[in-house]
């Protein structure tokens, strides 16, 4: 009697079941990037702290290989990081400030410039400045309500950095026991590829966190040697601006680099404001075709395209925050792809050869 025949050729269920597992996945991770969102207040602490983890974990591990007691090391390296993120905040508010007056004279004057160039009536910033306190009275209810929105979000995210920095400290002082939680929370046999799963993911950050900071500190060298050659006020808090921003791709490095061009603008000048953009984009295309290719792809192995598609879907999700982890989120997601692509094709490959034994 012969076989009955599929209703459907190979190759197109072959296609079904690979949309299948598609729509499968997307809805899993749809779900749990919702989620993520519905608990960001306790989420974002925690991925926080793993990247500070990932990025301090080379500091903590000298100090316990020079004997420091676990806690103590992880206490210091904390305060360390707290030392630095807060000396480098002081400087860019204390040379934003020093110079904000000037900054907004000379756009003032540009603005106005621009008025009478055009023969534009009513369009000066006085003009808009008076526009702007008719609105402010006739709106002042809804102005009251977003600052004490704003004073909210302030002391929410201020929460969530104490938190992150907590949870950092208790990262760094367990890290020897993650292994050995992993493994005890596995079902069944799978603790082996579940360590190496999450270890591959811990190292696409730290790569990731690695790679970024010695370009950030690349960048702020040079923009602050460039900036101090032009004589623009501020150039240290401006090239930590620039060291800061590097954490966010492509954004951050367009936001500090604007700062340094209007506070040229404000003290020097048209002239001077010119050549700091020069310095600013020499500094950009040295990162983009030097350091970027030379440096993250030791560390990350990812595309560039892949890197900007992450950075756009992070901050649709979730804004500034979503920018800055969508792309070590990705690192992690393509060191644990990486995992399971080798420990499968391994096996297949040992069953494949297994199997030409026996014949």
């Amino acid at each position: 009697m012969p076989a009955p025949q599929p209703l459907l050729p190979d190759p197109i269920r072959r296609l079904a079941a690979w949309c299948a597992v598609t729509l499968l996945v997307a809805g899993v991770v749809y779900v749990g990037i919702r989620l993520c969102v519905e608990f960001r207040t306790a989420v974002t602490p925690v991925l926080l702290a793993l990247l500070g983890t990932a990025l301090l974990r080379p500091l903590y591990g000298r100090l316990v290989k020079a004997r420091v007691n676990r806690s103590v090391a992880a206490g210091l390296t904390c305060v360390a990081v707290l030392a630095v993120v807060g000396g480098a905040v002081y400087i860019v508010v204390a040379a934003l400030i020093d110079t904000g007056d000037e900054i907004l004279d000379s756009l003032k004057q540009a603005a106005n410039s621009l008025a009478d160039h055009f023969g534009a009536a009513g369009t000066s910033l006085d003009d808009l400045a008076s526009n702007a306190k008719e609105l402010l009275s006739k709106f002042g209810g809804t102005a009251a309500s977003g600052v004490i929105s704003g004073v909210s979000v302030v002391g929410e995210t201020i929460a969530m950095a104490v938190l992150a920095l907590l949870l950092v400290f208790f990262f760094l002082r367990d890290s020897h026991k993650a292994a050995g939680t992993l493994r005890g929370i596995a079902p069944g046999a799978s603790g082996d590829t579940l360590e190496a799963m999450a270890r591959r993911a811990f190292e696409g950050v730290e790569g990731f966190m690695r790679g970024t900071t010695v370009i950030a500190l690349i960048d702020a060298f040079c923009i602050t040697v460039g900036l101090l050659v032009l004589r623009v006020p501020g150039a240290v808090g401006l090239g930590a601006l620039v060291f800061v921003g590097a954490y966010i791709p492509y954004l951050g490095a367009f936001v500090s680099g604007a700062v340094a061009v209007l506070v040229a603008l404000a003290d020097r000048g048209v002239v001077i404001a010119l050549w700091a953009l020069g310095v600013v984009l020499a500094v950009q295309v040295l990162e983009g075709h030097v350091l970027q290719p030379m440096i993250q792809s030791r560390t990350v192995q990812m595309h560039p395209a892949v890197v900007m598609l992450a950075i756009t879907a992070g901050a649709s999700v979730a804004g500034i925050l979503g920018m800055l982890l969508a792309v070590p989120l990705t690192a992690a997601a393509f060191g644990v792809l990486h995992e399971l692509r080798t420990r499968y094709s391994t096996s297949t490959e040992g069953s494949a050869e297994g199997s030409t034994e026996v014949s």
